[in-house]
């Protein structure tokens, strides 16, 4: 049996700073967690220093500052005085925090999901609003008499959400990014721009969240940047509020990104299971989760033999950008890249990702390959508890002294509607080289020499205060970031390049020299340092747009975006005309953002180095599929009917006729749907009944679906279908007691037979209810036992119960896959039916209600549902 650290000190201690609490605290042994051997784990801080840590910062000193979620969704009233910004620190260097206070508390703070310490400014983010609190007095504790409280950009919807605002995270350009969730937002910057991030996800995701707007009302609505942006999305803006853009949108629920030095954007993102994603974020990328016009969620809109990954983050789409790791099962949670510090040298270059599910640190080495994209390389563990499930990474940063610090949630269960334990238990661990001692180099009084010491640190936001010093310093400190531009370290040296431009002349043409730099990283540094300086964009385009390098032609792609003018096609075919390898997606995304306004007038030109549409380059297939020109409708009508091609080949050019998705590729379509091509007319039948019903109507859809015989409202047959109603009262044990049963794994795989007729387990069964692949594994039995034995208790998101009740009378209770006309309705059994909506007397959706049978209505017995756990944890 796995014991928990539980000391007499927290016993003592817990009551008086923690009165709510209603369990004693406590934590996991170190010995239960993994390390790599030339590293150690360490507890720096336990509760009740902290409870319920939700994100974290360090500042100069190496305090660290914890966000706190006491009041976390469905215990939102467990702290009524509001959540806390904890301030954590070790005074006398031995490595473990003896100290901790309260820097502030207040009712409006609900499980807030983000703290960042710039400087003396404290940055929350705690919707509607980012929260700047200004230490004017700088004695960690905020004091509304001297200090300052701002809102500085609201409308971020949701509070007490997982899907909502996270840590504003600032960047080696001196600039504050924020990351709001799947929630939506409707925020307005200290310009006067509003920016709309829609999607169809409103009031849902259980526990007690507050709803601030309604993002379906404005979902798929431009912003006043002229572009369509849909939840969750990163925007970046400067530190007072004002210039916001959005830099990546389409996402579910990312926790957070982080920045390396060079500009390098990386994110972590969450899943309706199995696909869960680490990613490499190209400017401006778009990840799928939702429809780009923000009406239809990914299960909407998966095709016929598409995986749950491949459609999750809509990786056949045109407009897409590649996912990157997508490994499966999760919940992500904070993320950094190590650069320099305590570490051995191996470890430079690092990105950290949290996993709270897996109860791991996944690790990878990203770097420029031969294409447009960072790779993200192999990834690895640099921390792990393999067998104890109270370990919940919620995140991780570098320290300032150069360690790792990991936050733990402590729970047996993750997410909104899993948490479980009532101590609101919490820790910090620190990872370091085995017998490590802390050191932090002082101030000296020479302002520029310690902005220089900031600059250098490893922990991203102490740099940032040394940018923002050495900035004001402007021209006088040039010298002292030339010696920085010269520094051995690759990470070090790339956070100089970012200054050189905002220090004069001089330090411009530095900069403009480095355009030139033999090594393609160093090219694209410089330009996206020019490009942060707002020094005109289209000279440098010029410069590097026959760039040998497939990443720094990319970046000019992404700067072409919003250029306008009479050149801009001409710039746009010369990216066009390296595109030589059809399977550099990226490059091929970025190619078609720059073309953005003039697809058709690219297309056009470029299909004049083409010969007949049967002899298309593969190359240039794949830029049709992308601009999705309407004039290349006749050539894709006979590539998608031509049985001379590769299947793979036909099927390109069918989805891109079915994107593009006029009247001529509708009627193509439907021809399609009744030819003898089985593979392609199954493809042809889903989009006609996904699409032909609403954004397809007025192309006489309908009826041409009638006359060819396809699909016949009138001659379609419904079945009832009704679910069991739940059983009043259950005859088992507790879910804690079941889970003390010791569980048989060949008498659960055996047991497993009565599951699926709603899951499929190792290939068998019916895609109805959620996988359960890993999931025992990531959550613990004894979730498993609760969800088993009341199915209701959570629901995960796209698995809600949908009852459809008849104008004749009859019933049908399912998952609703698509609510046009017809509904998509998957029941239990794998039973499919379109049902036409005039038919329909009403539809209601229950988010409180599971269609899954409980372990009574299956008549499981308590040791039954012991074995399943056994064996559904060895998936």
């Amino acid at each position: 049996m796995i014991k928990h650290t539980l000391t007499l000190a927290t016993l003592l201690l817990a009551p008086v700073t923690h009165a709510l609490a209603q369990a004693p605290p406590a934590s996991v042994p170190v010995d239960h967690l993994r390390v790599p051997d030339d590293l150690e784990v360490t507890v720096w801080a336990t509760t009740p220093m902290l409870f319920n840590p939700t994100n974290m910062d360090t500042d100069a000193t190496g305090r660290i500052w914890v966000a706190e979620g006491v009041n976390y969704r469905k215990h939102v009233t467990r702290r009524p005085e509001g959540d806390r910004i904890m301030v954590l620190e070790d005074s006398d260097g031995d490595g473990k925090a003896d100290k901790s206070h309260c820097f502030v508390q207040e009712k409006a703070l609900v499980s807030p999901l983000g703290v960042s310490v710039f400087d003396n400014k404290i940055v929350v983010a705690q919707p509607p609003s980012i929260i700047v609190y200004t230490d004017v007095n700088r004695d960690q504790k905020f004091d509304p008499a001297v200090d300052t409280r701002e809102e500085l950009l609201t409308g971020f919807n949701a509070r007490n959400h997982d899907h909502s605002l996270h840590a504003v995270i600032a960047g080696p350009d001196g600039k504050w990014y924020f990351n709001q969730g799947n929630t939506g937002a409707q925020v307005t910057d200290k310009d006067g721009k509003t920016f709309r991030l829609g999607g169809p996800y409103y009031k849902s995701g259980g526990g007690t969240p507050e709803w601030f707007n309604n993002p379906e009302e404005y979902a798929g609505k431009a912003s006043d940047d002229g572009r369509v942006w849909i939840s969750g999305a990163i925007g970046r803006f400067n530190p007072d509020g004002s210039g916001m853009q959005i830099v990546g949108h389409g996402f579910r629920n990312s926790y957070e990104e982080c920045l390396s030095s060079f500009g390098d954007m990386f994110q972590n993102d969450n899943d309706d299971p199995p696909a869960c994603r680490v990613t490499w974020l190209m400017e401006g990328g778009f990840m799928g989760y939702f429809s780009k016009d923000g009406l239809r969620s990914w299960q909407a809109d998966k095709r016929p033999g598409q995986t749950v990954p491949i459609a999750h983050w809509r990786q056949e789409d045109p407009g897409s950008l590649p996912a990157g790791d997508i490994y499966g099962n999760g919940s992500p949670t904070g993320i950094a890249v190590y650069e320099n510090g305590a570490l051995p040298g191996k470890y430079a270059g690092s990105l950290l990702s949290a996993e709270a599910r897996q109860r791991v640190i996944f690790s990878y080495q990203p770097k420029l390959g031969s294409g447009a994209a960072m790779e993200l390389g192999k990834r690895s563990e640099i921390l792990a508890s393999p067998d104890d499930d109270l370990f919940r990474p919620s995140d991780i940063v570098v320290g300032a002294d150069g360690a790792l610090y990991v936050a733990d949630w402590f729970d047996k269960g993750v997410g909104g509607h899993n948490d479980t334990d009532e101590s609101t238990s919490g820790a910090i661990y620190r990872i370091a080289p085995k017998g490590f001692k802390p050191s932090i180099a002082k101030p000296t009084g020479d302002a520029i020499a310690d902005s220089i010491t900031l600059l250098k640190s490893p922990a991203v936001h102490v740099r940032n205060t040394g940018f923002n010093a050495l900035k004001v310093s402007g021209e006088k400190s040039l010298t002292a970031v030339e010696a920085v531009l010269a520094d051995k370290d690759r990470w070090i040296s790339a956070r100089a390049v970012w200054l050189l431009p905002l220090l004069g002349e001089k330090g411009s043409a530095l900069c403009r020299e480095r355009l030139k730099h033999t090594d393609a990283e160093q090219r694209l540094l410089a330009l996206r340092s020019l490009r942060n300086a707002s020094v005109e964009v289209l000279p440098m385009i010029r410069e590097l747009i026959a760039d040998p390098s497939a990443a720094v032609r990319r970046e000019i792609a992404i700067l072409l975006r919003d250029i306008k003018g009479a050149d801009k096609r001409d710039l746009v075919l010369q990216l066009f005309a390296k595109f030589t390898d059809a399977t550099d997606r990226t490059y091929l995304e970025a190619c078609g953002m720059a073309a953005d306004g003039i697809e058709a007038d690219v297309w056009a030109e470029l299909a004049k180095t083409q010969t007949a549409p049967l002899q298309w380059s593969p190359t240039f297939a794949h830029i049709t599929w992308r601009l999705l020109a309407p004039a290349a409708v006749p050539a894709l009508i006979e590539r998608a009917k031509a049985s001379s091609l590769r299947a793979e080949d036909r099927r390109l050019a069918f989805d891109t006729l079915a994107f593009i998705g006029n009247k001529d590729t509708v009627m193509a379509i439907v021809d399609i749907a009744g030819g003898t091509d089985v593979p392609l007319a199954t493809q042809a039948k889903w989009w006609l009944f996904n699409r032909g019903m609403d954004q397809w109507k007025d192309f006489g859809t309908k009826e041409l679906l009638k006359t060819r015989g396809i699909y016949d409202p009138e001659k379609i047959v419904l079945q009832n279908i009704i679910a069991p109603p739940a059983m009043k009262g259950s005859k088992l044990p507790a879910p804690a007691e079941i889970t003390k049963l010791a569980g048989d794994v060949a008498r659960g795989k055996a047991a497993s037979a009565r599951c699926v007729m709603c899951h499929q387990i190792e290939g068998v069964g019916i895609s109805f209810g959620p996988d359960l692949a890993g999931w025992v594994k990531d959550q613990g039995a004894e979730a498993f036992a609760v969800a088993v034995t009341d199915p209701s208790q959570g629901i995960a998101h796209g698995y809600e119960f949908t009852h459809v009740e008849l104008k004749d009378g009859g019933q049908i209770d399912g998952i609703a896959r698509s609510i046009g006309d017809p509904v998509m309705l998957d029941s239990m059994g794998g039973i499919s039916q379109l049902i036409p909506r005039d038919r329909i007397k009403q539809m209601k959706v229950f988010k409180n209600k599971s269609l899954m049978l409980s372990a009574d209505q299956l008549g499981l017995t308590a040791q039954v549902i012991a074995d399943l756990a056994a064996y559904l944890k060895t998936l």
